[in-house]
């Protein structure tokens, strides 16, 4: 006789047969992310190890948390981890609300054409290199030849080295990132601008509500949950800067207020052969970002019933 499976395992069968196709496009995210994001998870031992690249993983010996002792240790321990933090705080503090603000405004916007034409000019800058942005930047803000600094200088007042000064770094690298994506950021809210029942502003509007009123208790309640699951998504990433663009921006003359875990990983572990050193700083960094999310997505679950999982 024909042997029957569980009916746990009839009906999971029935739903991968049923659901094929939907598995099947998910199947290149799936291979990606185990690829690229779990499989290298397998390099984690080269912080525990004393890695040497002719030895191996496995066969380099055990070091312990010698590494992550170094780290802590080192003197350029609290300004990397006092520069990612000032950084991601700027850039959530600006990047978060400033989509948030635009997406708000346009939708305040009744001729459709001119606002179709905002929403793409504002975009646009997204899809620009972070080297070509990098190029705009130091064409600006250039000590000798910049824009701002020939302008400045035809105004009689004295030119500003921005480029070299470590007290412009930070509104440089924050200001350009919104200019960059703030537009790109904003259509997700858009999006969920277009999913409030019209019906809520009918019937706040015959209770006598005004737009700011109506902004009040029934735009934002109604985009509240995408702002919710954003933030976390956000806050998920606290000490991952930016690495590419900080890298083609700083300089020694920057490193006081550029200077993150990640660059200073790029430094000593990848220019200077220390792997070991840097997969443990790397790791350190990942941990943070795990145990944030896991925090906020926790409160955010407590307190206004909106989470991830």
């Amino acid at each position: 006789m024909r042997a029957r499976g569980s009916p746990l395992a009839n009906r999971l069968g029935k739903a991968l047969f049923q659901d094929r196709y939907l598995w099947l496009l998910a199947v290149p995210a799936v291979v990606y992310y185990f690829l690229f994001h779990y499989l290298p998870m397998y390099g984690l031992l080269i912080a525990f190890k004393d890695f040497s690249p002719f030895l191996g993983i496995l066969r380099s010996p055990w070091a312990g948390f010698v590494w992550f002792e170094q780290f802590f240790t080192s003197i350029h321990f609290v300004r990397t981890v006092r520069n990612t933090l000032l950084l991601n705080f700027y850039g959530f503090f600006f990047n978060f609300t400033v989509p948030i603000i635009f997406a708000l405004l346009l939708n305040e916007v009744h001729n459709s054409l001119f606002r179709r034409w905002v929403q793409t000019i504002s975009y646009i800058p997204h899809f620009v290199s972070i080297v070509v942005v990098v190029g705009l930047i130091n064409a600006m803000f250039n000590t000798e030849n910049g824009l701002v600094n020939i302008a400045l200088d035809r105004m009689g007042v004295e030119t500003v080295p921005f480029l070299i000064m470590p007290g412009w770094f930070r509104p440089l690298y924050i200001g350009s990132d919104i200019w960059q994506h703030f537009g790109w950021r904003a259509i997700i809210y858009l999006a969920a601008l277009t999913a409030i029942d019209q019906e809520q502003y009918d019937a706040a509007w015959v209770d006598g509500a005004n737009r700011w009123q109506q902004l009040r208790f029934v735009t934002l309640p109604g985009i509240a949950p995408t702002i919710i699951i954003l933030m976390i998504l956000y806050v998920g990433q606290m000490m991952s800067v930016g690495f590419e663009k900080i890298l083609l921006m700083y300089g020694p003359g920057t490193y006081e207020t550029a200077d993150v875990i990640s660059t200073f990983v790029y430094r000593r572990g990848i220019a200077g052969g220390d792997y070991s050193f840097a997969a443990a700083a790397g790791l350190f960094n990942s941990v943070i970002n795990l145990v944030l999310i896991l925090m906020v997505n926790r409160m955010s679950r407590q307190f206004t019933g909106t989470s991830l999982w």
